[in-house]
């Protein structure tokens, strides 16, 4: 093999692995706690395209889930809380490409916080 062929070969492997480890996915770190004194029932969260939820999360802890922001449009939150009333919430505009942290404080009476902490990622080398 001559020498250009070898340098060539060699610059491409370096790209690909240059490519590999600077692409990842933005993703949204999650956490729903709860503060509403007993626990909480069928938590549904609804994001842009797409939705998680738990059946049950009791008083005083959290619920961690992560997830790829997939359009823009707002987070809503529903649940079930004491005495089977069920409360909503709208929280923040999301936009495709965010990352971060978001905290869903769920309070008495159907209160509930939000508390985001997103950026858009950065992508490849920063463009």
């Amino acid at each position: 093999m001559d020498r250009l062929k070898r340098n060539t070969l060699a610059l491409a492997a370096l790209c690909l692995c240059l490519g590999l480890t600077a692409c990842r996915s933005p993703f949204v770190r999650t956490s729903i706690v709860n503060h509403t004194g007993s626990p909480a029932k069928l938590i549904e969260v609804d994001y842009p395209y797409a939705s998680f939820g738990t059946q049950q999360i009791a008083d005083n802890t959290a619920y961690q889930y992560r997830f790829q922001v997939q359009g823009s449009g707002q987070v809503k939150i529903s649940y079930t809380g004491a005495e089977n009333k069920t409360y909503k919430s709208t929280g923040p505009n999301l936009e495709k490409g965010q990352e971060g942290a978001l905290v869903i404080t769920l309070e008495a009476d159907g209160k509930v916080t939000w508390t985001p902490r997103l950026t858009m990622a950065k992508t490849f080398l920063g463009w």
